[in-house]
């Protein structure tokens, strides 16, 4: 099957069917070795005290758009 045609059966997918793809999509990235690394690396620093308020958070959202 190519690119094309996935995308064409998605397109026909319902809305849940479209959810649940989408979950999984997220499931298999969040299982590849470098996401699970970044993820650890990211859990040490915030142990470390390299947090953000919520407020901070919020400025660098909004400075990107």
């Amino acid at each position: 099957m190519t690119l094309l045609q996935l995308k064409q059966e998605v397109s026909r997918l319902t809305l849940r069917e479209r959810r649940e793809l989408n979950a999984y999509m997220i499931r298999l990235r969040h299982e590849r070795p470098e996401w699970r690394r970044m993820a650890s690396r990211r859990m040490r620093e915030m142990d470390a005290g390299q947090k953000v308020s919520l407020a901070e958070l919020q400025r660098r959202i909004a400075s990107r758009g």
